[in-house]
């Protein structure tokens, strides 16, 4: 069934609960008051029918496919979906070209949803940069993931972002409510009362996911037996016995910690490494790209050039992870992070770029020496630009000259370790000085 196009079934009421109670409109979207409050661009972009292209970002369940369905009631326009899983170049080329036709045959739009937009990789994304540019097509893009890392800047420049925000136990609890007064979607033309407390338990365990909580709902109604004078009572006990395992999700506070728990275990624990990894993708739901973001730096900031491999191995981790996916790549990641976690420590770089921002501020405008400049054209040694001294042409490939402002010139900013490899380069650091 297309999920934009579907044909009212003969019988409603067959189709589960939050199937029926998907919103149609702006006035029934629960959430992102935000984006789609009263008054916000959006919203009067949707009412207006004056949608540009758009990207919606934010965690699974928030409604970003919901506002897509919105959209495509709105709109007089054609409406096409498409989930990046399993479209091809081919897809998006035909798109694009029943969009043209539509355009120059008929002034109508084309409105592209394109699901899951992280996992186009970059050429298909490429095929539909044109066709964005030209207004051939509005486009229509949803992710979890940031799309600054996983959309092209080209097609990300030409698209306006809006970011929605986890949904929590009110909205869960605002959906259900009206689930129950609904007569013509919901179950109001049944005889239900639902107890408080067993609403508010339901909203609790759904943890924002209001498909999650429909379902709960509409379970306890249909088979909890019906009083003597027909009525249907959803107590607590019911609601618990409806929606056992409560979800467990990760608030932004608990994020943060976990990613600094994890952080700080790369500088010295593989065990509590690879634990809070797991932990955290595994049980809280989190995003491996998180890690993986985090995991680079710290190759960088923690070890640096006693062990420059671990970047190595940490980009390829994320390399593979984009190529396979979870959970398969959770072999190639924790490789990396055992073999960052093993590698020998060295905070130099991070030191180094300390000691350059703090000269930076210090030396004000910085000057060019002469010998440093340009001398691509003639008249420079008239104006004093040589002197300067090609390293190649002297033993060890190496001179000892000025290469600093003068208001800066011995300062030093990177001082190697005696860690790993770095050792090597401080005592060719002390051979020059």
């Amino acid at each position: 069934m297309d999920l934009f196009n579907y044909q009212e079934a003969e019988t409603p009421r067959a189709r589960l609960l939050a199937d029926r109670m998907r919103p149609q409109t702006l006035d029934e979207y629960i959430g992102q008051d935000h984006i789609v409050g009263r008054g916000k661009l959006l919203r009067r972009a949707i009412e207006g029918d004056q949608l540009s292209s758009i990207l919606l970002y934010g965690p699974p369940g928030c409604g970003k496919t919901t506002l897509a369905h919105i959209i495509s009631v709105r709109t007089e326009g054609q409406f096409v979906k498409l989930n990046a899983v399993d479209a091809s170049v081919k897809d998006v080329r035909e798109v694009i070209d029943q969009a043209r036709v539509n355009k120059t045959m008929y002034g109508r739009k084309t409105i592209l949803f394109l699901d899951e937009v992280h996992r186009f990789n970059t050429a298909r994304q490429d095929a539909l940069l044109p066709a964005v540019e030209q207004g051939i097509i509005i486009f229509i893009g949803a992710t979890t993931e940031n799309p600054f890392h996983h959309v092209n800047g080209a097609l990300l420049s030409r698209s306006t972002l809006f970011q929605l925000e986890a949904l929590g136990e009110s909205h869960a609890y605002e959906a259900m409510r009206r689930a129950l007064s609904d007569r013509d979607r919901g179950l109001g033309f049944m005889d239900l009362h639902a107890e408080e407390d067993a609403l508010r338990h339901i909203a609790a365990m759904a943890g924002g996911d209001i498909r999650r909580a429909l379902n709960a709902l509409e379970l306890a109604a249909v088979t909890t037996p019906s009083e003597p004078d027909g009525s249907v009572r959803i107590t607590l006990e019911v609601a618990q016995e409806s929606i056992r395992k409560p979800t467990i999700r990760a608030d932004l506070s608990t994020q943060y910690d976990v990613l600094s728990a994890f952080h700080k275990s790369v500088r010295g624990s593989s065990d509590a490494a690879m634990f809070w990894f797991l932990h955290a993708v595994e049980k809280l739901g989190m995003d491996p790209m998180t890690f993986l973001r985090r995991l680079i730096v710290a190759c960088s900031e923690d070890i640096g050039l006693a062990n420059p491999q671990a970047m190595v191995q940490a980009v390829t981790a994320m390399d593979a992870y984009h190529k396979i996916g979870w959970p398969e790549a959770k072999y190639n990641i924790c490789q990396a992070i055992l073999f960052a976690v093993e590698s020998p420590k060295s905070n130099a770089v991070a030191m180094a770029i300390g000691n350059a921002e703090a000269a930076i501020e210090r030396v004000g405008d910085a000057q060019v020496p002469l010998h440093l400049r340009d001398t691509h054209y003639k008249g420079a040694e008239q104006l004093g630009h040589a002197g300067y001294q090609y390293p190649h042409d002297f033993p060890n490939h190496y001179v000892k000259q000025q290469y600093y402002p003068d208001r800066l010139n011995g300062a030093k900013l990177y001082k190697a370790t005696k860690q790993g490899m770095e050792d090597k380069i401080r005592q060719n650091q002390e051979k020059r000085s």
